[in-house]
């Protein structure tokens, strides 16, 4: 397994992390005992991250990890949690309160029977709660080493750099990685997210890159996953962003180059995103022991640069004015210089 640092801190992340959304899921997920061995197998293989969060099977997943935990040597590991999604009915269970936010972590802190999360998303933007808010109540929880790093998922890119400036402008923890959809599919984030992102030093962790299975060619010919498969439970939830037509045409192209390549679609699936420097760690998702070792497989192994290149170039997205301009406004600049630095330059 290899390692990166999580965005500009000097937390060493292995580059494949365990989400673990199935862990105590009914329908398309796995029981206690099946994700232990999951969790034996990527300790194993020498990964670090597990990604979890407090409304992941209603607080389930939480808890099999803290059962976890008594055999393992918790200090090697980069536990990650997220708080924001609604944990029950009442008023002030959602959101980016102070109250919410407090109270959410130590819920998480309970369940997963640890003193500390290493990594704590701000799991969506809150319309109503002022940032400054929920950001000093981060800061808090990192002041009383209940937290040691903060992170933001699905923010805005604004929202990203508001962000950033609270915490500069106030004294506050800075946010150090941003977990986000990207992969072959989902490519929108380089518009604006991802330079957001790497102005602030933010490392991105990418999740779904197999794009809800549709990028394993398991379902080629399908147009949606058969009623009542366990597949077909877990498409209820993210289903409509991979089972279209960008997703049907970016399995089709993937196929062809795995074909070209003789690499499995789906090594090459999870490795595409790591071809990106500023990206700090991809997501992997499994219920059983067979599929987390599969795609482990990645975690020290490097895509064919050319192989990279070509995936790249037939899956980029359609380029719009802003990113057209910024590029060729960008190009010129650079092109005045015998060198620069490149991770000034849009993805």
């Amino acid at each position: 397994m290899k390692y990166r640092f999580l965005g500009s801190s000097g937390l060493l992340v292995s580059r494949i992390s365990l989400g673990t959304m199935t862990f105590g899921t009914d329908n398309w997920g796995c029981d206690t005992e099946v994700s232990h061995r999951i969790m034996d197998r990527f300790i194993d293989a020498g990964g670090n991250f597990v990604d979890c969060a407090d409304v992941y099977a209603g607080g389930r997943s939480e808890e099999i990890i803290g059962s976890y935990l008594d055999r393992a040597h918790r200090d090697d590991l980069v536990i990650a949690s997220k708080c924001y999604f609604p944990m029950g009915t009442k008023p002030n269970q959602f959101g980016g309160s102070r109250k919410h936010v407090l109270a959410s972590c130590e819920a998480s802190l309970r369940r997963m029977k640890t003193d500390y999360i290493d990594v704590y998303y701000i799991h969506g933007p809150d319309p109503v709660t002022p940032l400054e808010e929920t950001l000093r109540a981060y800061d808090d929880l990192v002041r009383h080493g209940k937290v040691r790093y903060l992170a933001c998922s699905n923010l805005f890119g604004w929202q990203m750099a508001k962000a950033a400036g609270i915490s500069a402008k106030l004294g506050l923890e800075p946010l150090i990685a941003g977990q986000y959809i990207y992969g072959l599919i989902h490519r929108e984030l380089e518009r604006e997210i991802i330079p957001a992102a790497v102005d602030h030093g933010i490392g991105l962790t990418a999740y779904s890159p197999l794009g809800g299975g549709l990028l394993t060619g398991k379902y080629k010919g399908m147009v949606e996953p058969k009623e009542g498969t366990r597949h077909s439970f877990r498409t209820q939830v993210d289903g409509p962003r991979f089972w279209n037509r960008d997703g049907f045409q970016t399995a089709e192209i993937l196929e062809k180059v795995s074909q070209q390549a003789g690499i499995p679609m789906a090594k090459l699936a999870i490795a595409w995103p790591l071809g990106r420097k500023f990206v700090s760690s991809v997501i992997i998702g499994a219920r059983t022991v067979e599929q987390v070792q599969a795609n482990l497989q990645v975690g020290d192994w490097e895509i064919p640069q050319d192989v990279w290149n070509e995936l790249e170039e037939r899956t980029r997205p359609k380029e719009e004015y802003m990113s057209w301009f910024g590029k060729a406004n960008y190009a010129r600049t650079f092109a005045a210089a015998e060198f620069h630095d490149k991770s000034a330059e849009l993805p």
